[in-house]
């Protein structure tokens, strides 16, 4: 999306992705990862929502409390977002669009995206469509703040450690 190169982020002749060009990309732009859940216990062998009991949620209001610039979190599918939900006691958005948190006081746009997941039934492409529309937001927050730093966390339960690509 940010390179219009759908294989950007890919290691060269393998069908996986580069976490160290993941993980500077994030760094430069501000971008926090962290799973909603810090410990999860999968029922099957594959990451299918349905298939993941969280045992523990992460405290996302203490990372918050550590990213006060943080306008946004964006989730990708519906067990991250029904968390953030729980967490919050905010209204669920649609697929694509947003609801309002209100946070110790700071407003907090909560954006939930499609699933990145393979397994779910929309093409990547679509996917990239959905993804656009953030990296727009993302650009109208650096116009105004000459930074990316800290303005999106996106929140997902996903392959990746529990630990944050980008630091707090």
């Amino acid at each position: 999306i940010f390179f219009d190169d759908r294989h950007h982020f890919e290691i060269n002749d393998k069908k996986q992705f580069d976490k160290d060009k993941i993980a500077d990309f994030c760094k430069m732009k501000g971008i926090a990862l962290y799973d909603t859940a810090s410990e999860v216990i999968r029922l099957k062998d594959n990451a299918s929502d349905k298939f993941l009991e969280v045992v523990k949620q992460t405290d996302v209001k203490a990372l918050l409390r550590k990213i006060p610039q943080c306008e946004n979190i964006i989730t990708t599918g519906q067990k991250a977002t029904d968390i953030i939900v729980d967490i919050f006691r905010c209204e669920e958005p649609k697929v694509g669009e947003k609801s309002e948190i209100i946070f110790e006081g700071r407003r907090i746009s909560f954006w939930r995206m499609p699933s990145s997941s393979r397994a779910y039934p929309m093409s990547l492409e679509n996917k990239a469509e959905f993804y656009k529309r953030i990296s727009e937001i993302a650009k109208n927050c650096y116009k105004r703040s000459k930074q990316y730093k800290n303005f999106f966390i996106r929140f997902f339960l996903g392959n990746f450690t529990n630990r944050p690509f980008s630091s707090f």
